[in-house]
């Protein structure tokens, strides 16, 4: 009796849980409701063959209980019941199966006059690139990519130089315009994802997979990597956001071509060394950096990183929080090489400079190379960086600087802006050092890896 009462429970628990689940698809934004429809005839065919089989269980364990006076009838076949359960049960595979045929066979037929995006991973990010005037995506070689050609276009294809380079984490899409995305791995197995509109597909190294699909919505959605590509892989994430045709062409307008980020002023060191004075009087005259005045090592960093952190302080992705005072006074130097080719002259200058040294620091260094193992993956095993990783140089870095960046990372004084897609990534990373002694331990290791 109690057997029969808790299979019984069981139904009825499963169908209040299904019914009040928080679980539910995402609101649709794209042409794809017959994959929901798919879906949902696989939910209800699932759903009344689990309370059917398990109701007749409950009946059959409280109607045939052991009684006294009942003896139990053997019965090995039944060609009659077994010729009814295969019928009902190829009836109801087939109901299953026939309309994810259909709707898989119209999802991999993408529309003539869809326009091609590609997406393209990398551990662990995401990248994008859009036809220019001519309508046409150019080659691409994985061999090629580097720090000015991050996405491996081949330079003498004249189909790539006005290919729209997008490198930010957020990608623009038309309202109501066809989009068949492209999809290349630099380096493992990921997976293109936006729940909203029903796509998913895998990005396998070495070749070029595909989706279609119509955004029905203006809005902004989440790009997930669904596949698990590695230790940073829960913080592989993107943005979509759908503009109606006026707003989305006017966007596309500001972006940059290839042919146009090939092109790149030459940098004059003497001028740059002119505009360092102004940075020197916090940072030290070689770019060794002084606690004193907050100021970090700037020598022997990577030229991309610097970049793109004096960006990030001019646009207010850095700099803006609460509690950044130290970035605050930043940001106000950083305007003042808000000009490119200035900028490109600072940069050259530094990277001239003999990289600093660090000393090292209180805290247990095997402990520390344990607990940088995670950190390994993205900065390197000798901390030296990757730009492919987007990840910055620790090796030659301050330690007091690192410990105080860390702690602004867990406590997301950094990484809290909507646009710092890295910072937010660190921010989730360092929560896993979860005292005080762990950042010490960690930063104690860096420290005893000189550049």
């Amino acid at each position: 009796m109690a057997i029969t009462l808790v299979i019984v429970l069981l139904v009825i628990g499963s169908l209040l849980l299904h019914y009040f689940s928080v679980w539910w698809f995402t609101p649709l934004a794209s042409n794809w409701s017959s994959i929901d429809f798919t879906v949902d005839i696989t939910v209800w065919i699932t759903g009344v063959v689990f309370v059917l089989v398990n109701l007749f269980l409950a009946f059959a364990i409280f109607r045939f209980r052991s009684r006294p006076g009942h003896k139990a009838h053997y019965e090995p076949e039944n060609k009659k019941l077994e010729g009814w359960l295969v019928a009902l049960t190829s009836v109801g595979i087939a109901a299953m199966l026939a309309p994810g045929l259909y709707v898989w066979a119209q999802f991999v037929q993408p529309p003539e006059h869809a326009t091609e995006v590609e997406a393209f991973g990398q551990q662990w990010h995401w990248r994008f690139r859009l036809p220019g005037a001519d309508g046409q995506l150019g080659k691409v070689d994985t061999a090629l990519i580097s720090e000015q050609n991050p996405l491996g276009i081949v330079p003498s294809d004249p189909a790539g130089t006005d290919d729209v380079i997008i490198l930010s984490k957020e990608l623009v899409l038309e309202l109501d315009q066809p989009v068949k995305m492209l999809l290349r791995s630099a380096d493992v197995l990921h997976n293109f994802t936006v729940p909203q509109f029903r796509v998913k597909m895998d990005l396998v190294p070495g070749m070029v997979s595909t989706l279609w699909f119509t955004p029905t919505q203006t809005g902004q959605f989440d790009v997930l990597c669904e596949e698990l590509c590695g230790s940073g892989h829960f913080a592989m994430r993107s943005k979509v956001v759908v503009k109606a045709g006026s707003e989305y062409q006017q966007w596309l307008a500001q972006q940059q071509t290839f042919g146009q980020s090939q092109t790149v002023a030459e940098a004059d060191i003497r001028l740059g060394q002119a505009q360092y004075q102004l940075c020197a009087a916090c940072h030290g005259a070689a770019g060794e950096g002084n606690q004193q005045m907050h100021a970090p090592a700037l020598a022997g960093q990577s030229r991309w990183y610097l970049r793109r952190q004096l960006l990030h302080y001019q646009q207010g992705i850095r700099g803006s929080a609460e509690g950044d005072q130290f970035g605050a006074q930043m940001a106000a130097m950083a305007n003042t090489v808000a000009d490119p080719a200035m900028l490109n002259h600072l940069l050259a200058y530094i990277a001239s400079l003999p990289p600093a040294t660090t000393k090292t620091t209180d805290g247990d260094v095997q402990r520390g190379q344990k607990l940088y193992r995670s950190c390994a993956s993205c900065h390197g095993a000798a901390a030296g960086g990757s730009y492919a990783m987007n990840a910055p140089k620790l090796a030659g870095v301050d330690a007091w600087y690192l410990q105080r960046q860390l702690n602004y990372f867990k406590q997301r004084v950094r990484g809290s802006h909507p646009d710092d897609f890295y910072g937010a990534q660190m921010s989730l990373i360092a929560q896993s050092l979860q005292s005080e002694q762990d950042i010490a331990d960690v930063v104690a290791y860096i420290s005893s890896l000189q550049p």
